[in-house]
């Protein structure tokens, strides 16, 4: 899969999905602009107190998290490919008069517009499988971090992409292997939504993603898997607790989420 084929239709996915997200009541957009915080108690727990903190927010969407750094005093850069994601969150940040940047870019191209390092590189969620290199992502989270800067990182289960969209049973490779090409309908914000992207994403073990950052010298200082996930976005999910979701069939057998805090 070349690389100007797979971010061009990743590019579209992501802008037809960004004009849905922002009406959809999973994002729950009117709550957000009243002051609700948009950030997980997993990544909370993990951030800690982050008031004069320098932030850099990898792969951004349309930036609620970001914001949300913003509002509890961070000081935040986010950065996304999504043209239509980044107007969306450039129009946010105006409104709610708050002094987060955003960055229009493909990740591995962030050196090329950002020349500064961060006291945390933060980000979350459905974000790496869009990336082939997690070698050169690993490159960037270092690149940007300072000197004893800190790495928060939490991301949907390995082992979760080796299911099939039902979860009842193993269709992909766990390992990292060839690009996996779906098509659409709907989006997981609002499956009913008149849209039909195609997207293009990878599997990254977890042995890959911790060799890489090992790699670029981070020290892992914790480490968790969780038994649910924040977001209601599993099939027949059942809420199990206040903001935890797990498959209703699955039960707790199957692992949803894993998050990680590293030091360069």
């Amino acid at each position: 899969m070349d690389t100007e084929t797979y971010i061009f239709k990743n590019k579209q996915a992501w802008d037809q999905r960004t004009e849905v997200h922002i009406k959809s009541d999973f994002y729950d957009q009117d709550s957000f602009m009243n002051g609700k915080n948009s950030l997980k108690e997993i990544e909370l727990n993990l951030l800690g107190d982050v008031k004069g903190k320098s932030i850099l927010h990898l792969q951004c969407h349309f930036g609620q998290d970001t914001l949300s750094l913003a509002r509890m005093g961070a000081q935040v850069v986010g950065i996304d490919f999504s043209e239509k994601a980044i107007q969306e969150a450039n129009k946010m940040n105006d409104e709610l008069k708050l002094d987060a940047q955003f960055i229009c870019c493909d990740i591995y191209d962030l050196p090329t517009y950002l020349d500064q390092q961060f006291d945390i590189v933060f980000t979350s969620y459905g974000t790496i499988g869009w990336l082939p290199d997690i070698r050169r992502w690993a490159q960037i989270v270092s690149r940007y971090l300072k000197p004893r800067g800190t790495f928060i990182f939490a991301e949907f289960h390995p082992v979760l992409w080796m299911f099939d969209n039902a979860i009842t049973q193993v269709t992909y490779n766990y390992f990292h292997d060839k690009a996996i090409i779906e098509h659409e309908e709907g989006t997981y914000a609002d499956k009913d939504a008149a849209i039909q992207p195609e997207t293009i994403t990878w599997n990254h073990a977890f042995s890959e993603v911790m060799q890489a950052l090992l790699d670029e010298k981070l020290q892992l200082q914790t480490f968790q898997e969780f038994d649910y996930s924040p977001y209601n976005v599993v099939p027949n999910g059942e809420e199990v607790e206040p903001g935890k979701y797990r498959a209703k069939h699955m039960g707790n057998k199957l692992p949803l989420v894993y998050a990680l805090k590293m030091v360069k």
